[in-house]
């Protein structure tokens, strides 16, 4: 069910919720199939039974329709796949939010000028004691073994053991192959200590040569906990998935929280970049 908290300008509302509210801030009808999301909406407040939203949701709604930037973060771990991201409009932030295993996400309203930290929230960016030494400074392979050793933990029977966890990883890493040296033993490390993979893309309109489009950035990181945290430096950000096989080069080297930090600060548009984002 949609919920809202008043005193935190925030709501909770699954992919349905925010179909009906987009249609109706749109002045468009709201179509049949979303009959049960559109009932629910009036019985939690935030429509009224004369078909009017409540005054509470314009600000969101406002910037979910005409967002000036679209901040989207995909993280994946062992609770499976979460969609968070950031929509920023003309004057206001809108932050939002999944939880693992819930059709809602938490819609809230960000200050400005807080933006990037609630996106260094969003990834858990921590300022932890130095990460425990790793053999090398960088590893490379292909997606292809990657995705081996990953497959590996997610088959990992209930109960299992760490030592038995690392040996799973290291099977199917070996059984992908393209590693050698230290290179097997340090990503069966880091793969065993995985917290979250995530990817942070940002983008808006611009033109190139002449021409309307989309220009963006993104980057994206592996935490590894006690191991700390790892660029992916390959694939780089942004690609599009379909544009990725299992060849495809794959390639992490160590970071730490500043440089993350960073990186977030520097996917957000400049402000030519954003005037004319504004100006489209």
């Amino acid at each position: 069910m949609p919920s809202f908290d008043v005193s935190r300008s925030r709501f909770r509302l699954a992919d349905e919720h925010v179909v009906v509210l987009s249609e109706m801030a749109a002045g468009q009808e709201v179509p049949e199939e979303y009959a049960a999301a559109h009932k629910e909406l009036v019985e939690c407040g935030l429509v009224h039974r004369d078909g009017k939203l409540s005054q509470l949701l314009l600000p969101l709604m406002e910037t979910i329709l005409s967002p000036v930037v679209v901040i989207s973060l995909e993280m994946g771990g062992r609770q499976g796949k979460l969609h968070h991201g950031m929509m920023i409009g003309q004057d206001d932030v809108v932050a939002h939010e999944a939880w693992p295993g819930q059709p809602e996400a938490e819609y809230s309203l960000v200050e400005p000028k807080m933006l990037v930290w609630k996106l260094a929230d969003m990834v858990n960016l921590k300022q932890s004691p130095a990460a425990r030494e790793s053999a090398l400074p960088a590893v490379g392979t292909t997606v292809g073994t990657v995705e081996a050793g990953l497959t590996g933990l997610e088959n990992l029977p209930h109960g299992s053991t760490a030592e038995q966890e690392r040996e799973l990883v290291a099977r199917g890493l070996a059984a992908g192959g393209a590693l050698a040296g230290p290179e097997p033993a340090l990503l069966t490390e880091l793969i065993s200590e995985l917290r979250s993979s995530w990817r942070m893309t940002a983008a808006w309109q611009s033109t190139h040569d002449g021409s309307p489009g989309v220009a963006g950035r993104g980057f994206a990181v592996w935490d590894c906990g006690p191991l700390g945290y790892w660029l992916r430096e390959l694939p780089e950000e942004p690609l599009p998935a379909d544009r990725i096989t299992p060849a495809t080069p794959f390639r992490l080297v160590r970071t730490d929280a500043k440089t993350i930090w960073t990186r977030i600060t520097a996917l957000l548009p400049g402000d030519g970049e954003i005037q004319h984002a504004e100006a489209r």
